[in-house]
């Protein structure tokens, strides 16, 4: 199945099954830059391990018009510091995992510097942790809106924060195990900063 093609949406911090698919169809990605921004799906929001069990990691966006607003059109909002404050819990919660350290001085930037586009800040995120995994992949962008992509994955509704995600993961170490069980699907960075450098190999 590896040598078909798939589109994806540009999500934040996206779920491990999100890169385990990108692995799959590594050689032919479409990412999609044109669809009408859904609200309450990961394309703004990650899924991260807290002591009380899963925590959500919310990039607010600048309230739009009646219009639907195209994804990358979509502005970041700073009523208030939210940088500051996830990136107090990504500390919170993972500065006794293995590999925090190894990452932090990379990650650190996306919650300091001001991004205005949300699909900007994704896609730099995004690339960064392409980088950090090393995962090589194959990238185009859409060009223009199609509801359909016939011979084609299509992962812009399957991965969704509210669908019971399908998808067979083993278990790895998680910082609250002991305390939450094994989570599932959780975005990268918990795979990452428990698995550092075979993350690749996990996927």
């Amino acid at each position: 199945m590896s040598d078909t093609g798939a589109v994806f949406p540009m999500l934040y911090l996206p779920p491990v099954e999100y890169f385990a698919e990108l692995k799959r169809y590594k050689n032919d990605v479409q990412m999609e830059r044109e669809e009408h921004f859904p609200k309450q799906t990961y394309r703004n929001r990650a899924r991260i391990s807290s002591p009380d069990g899963v925590l959500d990691l919310v990039v607010p966006v600048v309230k739009g018009s009646k219009m639907h607003t195209k994804v990358k059109d979509v502005k970041i909002s700073y009523d208030f510091n939210w940088q500051r404050l996830q990136w107090m819990s990504l500390q919170a919660c993972y500065r006794r995992s293995a590999y925090f350290e190894f990452y932090e001085d990379s990650l650190a930037p996306f919650y300091e510097k001001r991004f205005d586009y949300l699909f900007d800040y994704n896609e730099q995120l995004f690339n960064l942790l392409l980088k950090l995994i090393k995962l090589n992949i194959n990238l185009t962008y859409t060009t223009d809106y199609k509801a359909d992509y016939p011979g084609l994955a299509d992962f812009r509704k399957s991965v969704h924060p509210k669908t019971a995600s399908a998808f067979e993961q083993k278990p790895y170490f998680q910082v609250f195990e002991e305390r939450n069980g094994y989570l599932k699907n959780l975005s990268i960075i918990d795979l990452l900063f428990s698995q550092g450098p075979q993350t690749i190999n996990y996927l």
